[in-house]
């Protein structure tokens, strides 16, 4: 007998309502089912031997065969691209405005194309690629448009990288295709991009549509293939800028290939973002924001919410309400439109998520699934929650990459930070209050670059995204991703050529100084017991200066780590203060400094002048103090979007020899305005120059750790800071070359490197990039609306 309608909405049953792939499955026919590479706007002809199939996740079944590239495809795409580069960034902003805006309107008009596509070969369910993915494609377009058009009036004297190297992933194909080409293109480089094995395909039809819409040739180039075309970019010395999104591991080996290359590096990698519950949220709506942030593109996000966090007094009821909504989630057909989670991307993939459910629950977690199953053709798993877990345990440390929750709970806010801070990510993460002042506290405090009130996965073009720690550095989208394809202007030199004359002679009967390291906010003996002698440019010894080590690098991170957060957290005035103190300071010991200065060997003018030249410096750090301010983007959605820049936390500094007060002052001071605690190593000339300076910190209410100062042997110093898991950034500026070997060892926790060109880089003429190398923005999202 027949349902009743009323019958019918009691249990309202959802029929199938698959999308017709016909449109699909006939281009793929059109090409036979085979692609080459496209060079140089050309497609190149297939090779059955260099052939490899790309697979339908939902079924199993092969899609269609792609082209394995060769390092000698990677050289021709990167020499198109340079032949095309020359063109290319010569044209104005206009005309490249109008070449993106063309392409944002060829995404429209295959909107419903790419989308099958991306959803036959990554296996994700057509409402997301529908209605999520290809309108953001586009929307990137058409911001990064209005980019190229103001560049060179909000950007002047900012010039194009040249070639970019793009390696994109398998879990968003067309999407990261798009944050990536766009704000490359629009900056005025060229490309060559490698899309993921797995899911090449909407990146070779969006090739089509470069030529369709008139893109120069080899502005884009696309080659497809394994790992082995990947490295072939990041180590190609015509690539100048290398952007990945991909796994932290592959990141650390991409950071450690580029070391010492010059090369612009950006890193989006891996994530373990907390979804932090309130006792005071609206339940229904937090279980709500799970299901987009775990299960959303079957948890394949590096950013998903995959530590649930609840507070303590409501994990019941919250438990009840997501095995209840879990109990009515859809696995399927990815074409169904009824269908809220698609396929796992490949049997690797699928293999790995089961492998670490079980190691899970070898280790306590209780595991629970639905009562259905999945379906059997293809490559499913069930939306899984598990309860019992440990913060040190696998489900609360590694990234499953797949749909499934791991569950903890917390008492106190303080907790709930400490908690979601528990991990060597910080992608992003999801604070659900109905308190705006606990939302906004807890969005502070926890590290990580994107940050959801009351809501999850809200992207938009205008808006920078990316991580801190081993989330990787650099961020796309915005005016902050921008600017990661664009090449500061070098500032000239202000200081006075210095011409060198006798050392200033030393009073008779003057009491040797032993200097000492700088450590917690006090002079404290070497560990080492030994010092050094340090001498002037004639080879005149001028004093002796404490020879650090291991062990006093560690114990002055140990300090600057202690002083980090309470240094951070106070005010820009405060901060501000601070630093005109020093300047008064060093101003009323002009004369000694003047002195130190010439016993290294600079004329007495040259040396007047640099101590000039430091105390303006110190004035313009303590101005920008409070005045590097964030933003409001104007994103498309709903919400107050706010950019804040914070500081990178513990910055390692390691001065040169030349100008070697001003160069110390001018870097030191640049990090600590913005927040940061520094760990600095002085130049050799400039060891005597750097502990006077230290005296000058002790008596200018610098709080204990803010700065320390070791001297000693440049390469093991270093090292030993490069190496520290527990320092953020280093700024390397000597002019020897061990920028390399500092890079490579950076590679650990992936901290962000700078390395300073040699021209200008003690001016305070290229302040803008001294402040976006102090800091690293976050980006808060709070929605508003009834």
């Amino acid at each position: 007998m027949a349902a009743t309608i009323a019958e019918l909405m009691e249990t309202l049953p959802y029929g199938p309502a698959p999308e017709a792939a016909g449109p699909a499955h006939d281009w793929l026919a059109a090409h036979d089912g085979r692609f080459g590479l496209l060079i140089g706007g050309v497609w190149t002809a297939t090779d059955d031997a260099r052939l490899f199939e790309s697979f339908n996740p939902a079924t199993a079944r092969p899609l269609a065969r792609i082209t394995q590239a060769t390092g000698a495809d990677v050289d021709t795409a990167v020499d198109a691209a340079t032949t095309a580069f020359a063109s290319w960034s010569a044209l104005p902003g206009h005309a490249r405005a109008r070449h993106l805006y063309a392409l944002g309107r060829a995404v429209q008009r295959h909107s419903r194309l790419f989308a099958v596509i991306e959803s036959l070969d990554n296996g994700k369910p057509i409402r997301e690629t529908r209605d999520i993915d290809i309108p953001l494609v586009a929307r990137h377009f058409y911001h990064h448009a209005g980019w190229a058009q103001l560049l060179d009036s909000e950007f002047p004297g900012y010039t194009p990288l040249g070639v970019a190297g793009q390696i994109i992933p398998w879990n968003f194909p067309l999407l990261m295709l798009s944050w990536k080409i766009a704000p490359a293109l629009a900056a005025g480089n060229t490309v060559v991009l490698k899309p993921a094995e797995w899911t090449s395909l909407t990146a070779l039809l969006f090739g089509e549509i470069c030529i369709e819409a008139g893109l120069p040739p080899g502005v884009v180039n696309i080659v497809t293939g394994d790992g082995k075309v990947g490295e072939a970019i990041v180590t190609h010395p015509g690539v100048a800028k290398i952007a990945f999104t991909g796994s932290t591991e592959v990141g650390r080996r991409i950071r450690t290939l580029t070391a010492g290359t010059g090369k612009g590096l950006s890193l989006e990698l891996g994530g373990k973002s907390p979804f932090i519950v309130f006792a005071d949220a609206d339940l229904d709506s937090a279980v709500e924001g799970v299901v987009d942030a775990i299960w959303f593109n079957q948890g394949q996000v590096c950013c998903a919410g995959s530590r649930l966090l609840v507070q303590e007094g409501i994990a019941d009821a919250m438990i009840a309400k997501l095995r209840a909504r879990m109990e009515r989630l859809r696995v399927g057909d990815p074409l169904d439109k009824a269908v809220d989670i698609g396929a796992i991307v490949a049997p690797r993939q699928l293999e790995r998520i089961t492998q670490l459910v079980q190691q899970s629950a070898d280790e306590g977690a209780q595991v629970w699934q639905p009562s259905w199953s999945c379906p059997q053709e293809g490559w499913f798993y069930p939306p899984t929650l598990l309860t019992d877990v440990a913060p040190a345990s696998t489900a609360a440390q590694i990234e499953i990459f797949g749909p499934v929750l791991a569950l903890m709970t917390f008492r106190t806010p303080d907790e709930a930070v400490a908690l979601a801070n528990n991990t060597r990510y910080g992608l992003a993460a999801s604070v659900w209050s109905e308190n705006i002042s606990l939302a906004l506290d807890v969005a502070r405090r926890v590290l990580a670059g994107v940050i959801w009130i009351n809501g999850t996965n809200m992207f938009d073009a205008a808006a920078g995204f990316g991580g801190y720690r081993e989330s990787g550095f650099g961020r796309e989208g915005g005016r902050e991703g921008l600017v990661e394809y664009l090449r500061a202007p070098q500032p000239p030199t202000a200081l006075p050529v210095a011409t060198h004359d006798a050392p200033a002679a030393h009073s008779n009967g003057q009491i040797d100084r032993t200097y000492k390291v700088f450590v917690g906010g006090k002079q404290a003996r070497p560990d080492s017991g030994y010092s050094r002698v340090v001498l002037n440019d004639d080879g005149d010894v001028i004093g002796t200066a404490a020879e650090g080590n291991r062990k006093d690098i560690r114990n002055a991170v140990e300090a600057a780590r202690t002083a980090a957060a309470s240094w951070s957290a106070g005010t820009g005035h405060g901060r501000a203060q601070v630093v005109y103190y020093l300047a008064e300071n060093l101003s009323a010991r002009a004369d000694l400094f003047v002195q130190l200065l010439q016993e290294t060997g600079a004329s007495a003018v040259s040396a007047r002048a640099e101590v000039d030249h430091t105390i303006a410096a110190l004035f313009t750090w303590a101005a920008w103090a409070d005045k590097y301010d964030g933003a409001l983007h104007h994103t498309s959605a709903r919400t107050l979007t706010l950019a804040v820049p914070e500081a990178l936390g513990v910055l390692g500094i390691i001065a040169p020899d030349a100008a070697p007060l001003a160069a110390l002052v001018t870097l030191v001071a640049a990090a600590i305005a913005q927040g940061n605690s520094v760990v600095a190593v002085p130049g050799e000339r400039g060891a005597l120059l750097a502990f006077e300076f230290a005296l000058l910190c002790e008596s200018s209410d610098l709080p204990a750790g803010v700065v320390s100062i070791v001297s000693g042997p440049r390469a093991a110093l270093t090292k030993t800071l490069a190496e520290h898991n527990d320092v953020d950034g280093l700024w390397y500026a000597a002019e020897d070359d061990g920028a390399a070997a500092a890079e490579r060892a950076s590679a650990g926790n992936l901290k962000r490197t700078w390395v300073i060109a040699p021209r200008g880089w003690h001016t305070v003429g290229n302040a803008p990039e001294f402040l976006r190398r102090a800091t690293q923005w976050k980006n808060i999202w709070a929605p508003y609306g009834a």
